[in-house]
C-alpha cells in the first residue's frame, strides 16, 4: 500500500463471473430504444456478481458495484512471504509476467513495493486485496488449499475455479467466524490462511484494467486508483452481504444488468457499464475465461475519465479520444468544460478518434469508440460498428 500518495487511495476489485446450470438458448438479441443490441439473457451460461452499496455510503450510494475495496497494509505484509514460500522463486509468484514494458505499466502495478517497505509485489498484493474484499463483502472465499496451489501456479491451462471446494473443506460456521474476524481486522486474513492451511487464489485473478476516479464527481476525498481483475467460477457460490456497506447482492447476466440499468431499475457506475459491455462479447463462460486468462499477460492502460460538459449531455473522455488532454489533471485542480458551448453532434463531427462515454442523464449512457483497444482488449459490444461506414456509429 502506497501511503505516500496524496490524492489517491489504492484499491482492488474483481469481476466475478460464475456458471449457471442452464444451457445457453439461441434467442433474438435484445434491442434497446436507441438501437443498441445485446445478446439475449438466455444466451449466457454465467452470471456476474453485483453488490448494492448502502444509501448512507459516502461513495456512490445505492450503486451496484463489483466486489472490492481499499488495499490494506496487511495485503502487503511480509508475513505472506512465509505462506507463499514455494512461490517466491516463481516470477510474480506464478501469476505470470506481463509483456507490457515497465515504463508503460500503470503506476499501481509498476511501483516498486520494496522501496515502500514491502517484499510482496504489487501484482500479488492487489490480488490478495481483491480476494479478501470479496470474502468480506460477499462471503465468497476464493482460496485454495496450500498443497493444491503449486499445481495452479504452474498449470498454464488452469481450469475454472470451484468455490464449492471451500464449503466442502471447512464447516460454514468456521468460515462465518473467520469472516467476522477479517471484517474487524484485515490482518486476520493472514491468520485465517495460516490456520486453515490455504492461500488466496491469486492465480484465478486475471488482470483486466485500471480505473481512476474522475475529478470533481464523488468529492475531493473519494478518489481511488483501482486494479480490476476477472475471475471465473464453475458455479455460483453461497453469497451473503455484510449488512454494512453492502445491503443487497444480485447475480445476473451482463445483458440483464445493462437492460436493468437502461430501464432505471439499477444504477451502475461507468466502469461497470463499460466492462459489462465488454463481457457481452463472450456469452459462454469458457470463452470469457480463456480470453481473460490469455489477455491478462498483455497488461493494461490506466484510465482516468475526464469529464466534458456539452450543451446537451456530459461526456467522460477516455485515453485515445481526440479531445482527451495530453496531460490529464490527476490532481483535480482544473474544471473541464466543452469549448464554445458545443453540443454532442458538433463534438462528434470534430473528433477523428472517439473513445468516450456519453450520458444524457444518470441512466442514459452510450459508449462511442472507433479506436483499437490497446493490449489486445475488447471494446464494449457495439450495435453497428461492423456494418456502418461512419466512425461515429460505433456505440454501446
Amino acid at each position: 500500500m502506497n501511503t505516500a500518495l496524496k490524492h489517491w487511495k489504492e484499491a482492488a476489485t474483481v469481476i466475478l463471473a460464475a456458471g449457471t446450470r442452464r444451457s445457453p438458448v439461441t434467442e433474438p438479441p435484445l434491442r434497446s430504444a436507441d438501437g443498441v443490441t445485446f445478446p439475449h439473457n438466455t444466451a449466457f451460461d454465467y452470471e456476474v456478481l453485483l453488490l448494492k452499496r448502502s444509501g448512507k455510503s459516502g461513495f456512490m450510494p445505492n450503486a451496484y458495484v463489483f466486489p472490492g475495496g481499499l488495499a490494506e497494509a496487511s495485503d502487503f505484509s511480509g508475513e505472506w512471504m512465509d505462506l507463499f514460500k514455494f512461490f517466491r522463486k516463481l516470477p510474480n509468484f506464478g501469476v505470470g509476467m506481463v509483456k507490457q514494458p515497465l515504463e508503460a505499466r500503470p503506476p499501481v502495478f509498476a511501483t516498486d513495493r520494496a522501496r515502500l517497505g514491502s517484499p510482496v509485489p504489487g501484482d500479488v498484493a492487489f490480488r490478495i486485496c481483491a480476494v479478501r474484499e470479496t470474502f468480506e463483502e460477499a462471503g465468497v472465499l476464493l482460496v485454495v488449499p496450500s498443497k493444491e496451489a503449486e499445481r495452479l501456479a504452474t498449470d498454464a491451462e488452469e481450469a475454472l475455479l470451484s468455490p464449492a471446494a471451500a464449503a466442502e473443506r471447512w464447516d460454514r460456521s468456521v468460515i462465518a467466524e473467520w469472516r467476522s474476524l477479517v471484517i474487524q481486522n484485515s490482518s486476520n486474513f493472514i491468520r485465517m490462511c495460516r490456520e486453515l492451511d490455504c492461500l488466496p487464489n491469486i492465480w484465478a485473478m486475471h488482470e483486466w484494467g485500471n480505473w481512476l476516479t474522475p475529478t470533481g464527481v464523488y468529492g475531493k476525498q473519494r478518489r481511488y486508483d483501482t486494479a480490476f481483475y476477472m475471475c471465473c467460477l464453475k458455479e455460483i457460490p453461497d453469497t451473503v452481504h455484510d449488512q454494512k456497506e453492502i445491503v443487497h447482492f444480485k447475480w445476473s447476466s451482463p445483458s440483464e444488468v445493462l437492460c436493468s440499468y437502461r430501464d432505471r431499475e439499477v444504477w451502475i457506475a461507468p466502469p461497470q457499464f463499460y466492462d459489462l459491455g465488454r463481457m457481452c462479447h463472450f456469452p459462454l463462460l469458457r470463452d470469457l475465461h480463456s480470453f481473460a486468462r490469455q489477455r491478462s499477460l498483455e497488461g493494461c492502460e490506466q484510465w482516468l475519465p475526464v469529464r466534458l460538459l456539452a450543451t446537451d449531455c456530459y461526456i467522460s473522455l477516455l485515453p485515445g479520444d481526440s479531445l482527451y488532454p495530453e496531460n490529464p489533471d490527476f490532481l483535480g485542480k482544473m474544471n473541464i468544460t466543452a469549448p464554445a458551448e458545443k453540443c454532442l453532434d458538433e463534438l462528434q463531427r470534430e473528433s477523428v478518434n472517439l473513445h468516450r462515454i456519453v450520458n444524457h442523464d444518470q441512466y442514459t449512457a452510450s459508449v462511442y469508440i472507433n479506436i483499437t483497444p490497446k493490449y489486445k482488449h475488447m471494446p464494449p459490444l457495439t450495435s453497428s460498428a461492423r456494418e456502418s461506414t461512419s466512425k461515429h456509429d460505433s456505440k454501446l
